[in-house]
C-alpha cells in the first residue's frame, strides 16, 4: 500500500471538520423570537408620533384639550385636511418645495460625487489641506452664516426667491466627505487606470467608472439631502415669506393667532410629511438595494 492511501484518524477528523465548517458557511441565518420583539418595538416606537400626529389631525381643538387624550381616530380628518391646505396655501408651498429639494437633492448629489472622487482617487497639491478645510466647516454652527448670507443674498436682489433657498446648499461638506469615504473604499484605482489605458478622457472615466460605482452612496446621500431639504426652516424662514413659501414656512403660518387650532396645525404637519412617506414608499425598496449592493461590493 502507498503511503498516499494512508490517512491518519487525526487527518480524518481535520477534514470532518473541514466539511462542517463549509456547510455550515452555506447556511441561512435566521432571526429568533427575541429579534422580532424587539424590532417590533423599534417600529412601533418609530411610528409612534406618526400615529399620534395622525389621530390628533382627525379630532377637534376642544377634544384635544380634554383629559385624558384620545388614543384612537375620529371623523375630522379630512375637514382639518382642508382647512390646513387652505389656511397654509399649501398648494403654492408644496410646488415650491418640490423645485427647491429636487434642485438641492440633485446638486448636492452630483457635486458632492465629483468632489468625493477627487479627493479619494486624485493626487494633486494641498489635497489633504483642503479635504481638512471642508470637514472643518462641518464645525461651524449655520446660525453664524445667518446674517452675513442674507446680506449677500439682498445685495443680489433674490430677497423672497427660491435661488436664495437653493443657492447655499448646492453642496454640503457631509456629502463631500461621505462619497470620499465611500469611493476610497469602493472604487479601486486599478479601474481607473485600466479606463485611462484604454483611451478614456476623464469625463467617461466619471461617467462610465465613477458613477456606477459610487450609485449606492448617491441613493443613501440623495435620500437624506431630500429629506434634509424638505424639512428644512431656519433659513426659509428668513429668506422666504408667506407670499412665496416652501411647505415648512407655509406651516409657520398655522400656528400664528390668538388661540390657535392644534388639531389643524397636525393636519398642516401630516400633509407636509405624507409626500416624503410617499417617496421612501416608491423608492425605499431600490434604496436599500442598493446598500446592500454596495455592501456585498466593498
Amino acid at each position: 500500500m502507498s503511503t498516499t492511501e494512508l490517512t491518519t484518524p487525526q487527518s480524518g477528523v481535520q477534514s470532518r471538520r473541514g466539511r462542517r465548517r463549509v456547510m455550515g458557511a452555506g447556511k441561512q441565518l435566521h432571526a429568533g423570537p427575541v429579534t422580532y420583539v424587539v424590532l417590533t418595538l423599534f417600529a412601533l416606537v418609530s411610528l409612534a408620533p406618526l400615529v399620534w400626529t395622525a389621530i390628533a389631525a382627525s379630532r377637534t381643538d376642544q377634544r384635544l384639550a380634554q383629559t385624558p387624550p384620545p388614543l384612537w381616530f375620529g371623523g375630522n380628518l379630512f375637514k382639518n385636511m382642508e382647512r390646513a391646505w387652505e389656511e397654509a396655501g399649501l398648494g403654492t408651498a408644496m410646488f415650491n418645495t418640490v423645485i427647491v429639494a429636487t434642485a438641492i437633492t440633485v446638486s448636492t448629489v452630483l457635486f458632492s460625487t465629483l468632489a468625493g472622487f477627487a479627493f479619494a482617487k486624485l493626487r494633486f497639491r494641498f489635497s489633504g489641506f483642503l479635504l481638512m478645510l471642508t470637514i472643518g466647516t462641518m464645525m461651524v454652527p449655520p446660525q453664524l452664516a445667518v446674517v452675513p448670507l442674507y446680506l449677500w443674498m439682498a445685495d443680489l436682489g433674490w430677497s423672497n426667491q427660491l435661488q436664495t433657498v437653493i443657492l447655499p446648499t448646492l453642496v454640503t461638506a457631509f456629502g463631500t466627505f461621505f462619497m470620499r469615504q465611500y469611493l476610497v473604499q469602493a472604487l479601486p484605482s486599478e479601474l481607473i487606470e485600466a479606463a485611462r489605458v484604454d483611451g478614456a478622457s476623464s469625463l467617461r472615466v466619471v461617467w462610465h467608472v465613477v458613477f456606477p460605482a459610487a450609485r449606492p452612496a448617491m441613493a443613501v446621500l440623495g435620500l437624506l439631502t431630500f429629506v434634509f431639504a424638505w424639512n428644512d426652516f431656519l433659513w426659509p424662514i428668513i429668506a422666504l415669506n408667506q407670499e412665496n413659501p416652501t411647505v415648512q414656512v407655509a406651516l409657520n403660518s398655522l400656528g400664528t393667532g390668538y388661540v390657535p387650532d392644534q388639531a389643524v396645525i397636525m393636519a398642516g404637519a401630516l400633509l407636509g410629511t405624507l409626500p416624503l412617506l410617499i417617496a421612501f414608499l416608491l423608492f425605499g425598496k431600490q434604496i436599500v438595494g442598493g446598500i446592500m449592493q454596495g455592501a456585498i461590493k466593498g
